[in-house]
């Protein structure tokens, strides 16, 4: 017979059994940060995927895109690392900068701070102009550069992202320099392309959908830094094939503070699996589609330690 008092205490030790994070994901809205600015192909890509890993979840569940620009992704990164390790905080971490930028200066978080979730994306780089100017290779880009050296002003994502290492190992491969500005995202090189006010942006293949419509458009696609001509962009010839050997892609995925619980992370995974398959999000994300390059946490995280090895070199050479 339990005496009314065990009762209570075995009550109250089942409580304490019971996990912190029971009711996770249901009882309050879940961040997903962004550190880039609205409209890039980033900041896209995270608002048509998670409604459908929130429909995978449950009823209840609601994810918030929340967009902090700035320092190459380093303000998102920061928060994300220092955020609780509850499942109430996640972020989309762009590779090369995440690994990149604490190689080459201080930051305010490392890569071991985080877990690795699921890798959503392997996109590669391009070089855009509008659609009207007559440049229309690496090799006429190279050659105007060499005639003018730094007139050619190129657009990039800031220090550490693909598109300023592209400049970077351009300048190593050839010996020519192309004057790189920074901005705080895709969306607003874009912008500038479009008016005339910056003459190349260096983005991702998916972050121009523009290009993949078959349509007449306002922005081109000069050369992609590929091993072999992308699905994406079946049309853009590679460097590798003007016998410059460079290649950058960019990844994107999704991690969380380390720390999160197994359990969690591996919801969490295999609902983003599940919804980069459905055909709904395939169709509304047609330019993401090309380039989605799934890869569970674990395994994701094994994989960019050959990325870290490459990037170690690059950095070597800015020190």
């Amino acid at each position: 017979m339990i005496r009314p008092h065990m009762n209570t205490a075995l009550i109250a030790l089942a409580v304490l059994a019971t996990p912190a994070w029971a009711a996770w994901p249901d009882d309050k809205p879940i961040e997903v940060v962004v550190g880039f600015a609205a409209g890039g192909g980033t900041d896209l890509m995270a608002r048509k995927l998670f409604p459908f890993v929130q429909k995978r979840l449950g009823p209840k569940v609601q994810f918030v895109v929340v967009n902090k620009p700035g320092a190459s992704g380093e303000l998102a990164n920061a928060y994300v690392a220092k955020a609780p390790a509850d499942g109430y905080t996640l972020g989309i971490v762009n590779v090369p900068a995440f690994l990149y930028l604490p190689m080459v200066r201080k930051t305010q978080y490392q890569p071991e701070d985080f877990q690795l979730v699921a890798r959503i994306v392997d996109d590669p780089t391009v070089l855009i102009t509008r659609s009207e100017t007559k440049v229309d290779s690496i090799s006429t880009v190279l050659g105007i550069a060499k005639q003018t050296p730094e007139a050619i002003s190129v657009g990039h994502n800031g220090e550490g992202s693909n598109g300023e290492l592209v400049l970077q190992l351009l300048r190593t491969a050839t010996g020519v320099n192309l004057t790189g500005i920074p901005y705080k995202g895709t969306g607003p090189q874009k912008i500038d392309v479009l008016g005339g006010h910056l003459p190349l942006g260096t983005v991702s293949a998916a972050e121009v959908p523009e290009l993949h419509k078959g349509a007449k458009a306002s922005i081109k696609a000069v050369v992609q830094f590929t091993d072999k001509r992308s699905a994406a962009l079946p049309d853009v010839p590679t460097a590798m094939e003007a016998g410059i050997k460079v290649l950058m892609s960019s990844e994107r995925g999704v991690a969380a503070p380390k720390g999160v619980p197994a359990a969690m992370v591996k919801r969490l995974e295999t609902a983003i699996a599940e919804s980069l398959q459905d055909p709904e999000f395939l169709s509304a994300a047609s330019g993401d589609a090309p380039v989605i390059a799934f890869m569970p946490g674990a395994q994701w995280s094994k994989s960019l330690e050959r990325n870290r090895l490459a990037l170690q070199q690059t950095a070597s050479t800015r020190k």
